[in-house]
């Protein structure tokens, strides 16, 4: 497993090798969809009660550097 930053992972056995919140099969994409669905933050950890909220903010900095490339 490679460690991205502190919160986001790629492991080429978990999920195709997409980045990855801690080793869980829980996406930044599956993140960043919820967020441009219209949920919040808060709204995110609630649906994912796996994730804290620093994991959110997390894969939203890991976005903004990585645009067009998560897939």
């Amino acid at each position: 497993m490679t460690y991205l930053m502190d919160r986001i992972t790629v492991d080429p056995e978990l999920c195709g090798g997409r980045p990855c919140i801690r080793g869980m099969r829980i996406r930044v994409t599956d993140i960043l969809d919820l967020l441009t669905s219209g949920l919040s933050s808060q709204q995110v950890v609630e649906e994912l009660p796996d994730l804290e909220l620093a994991d959110v903010e997390a894969a939203l900095k890991f976005a903004s550097g990585r645009s067009g490339s998560l897939e």
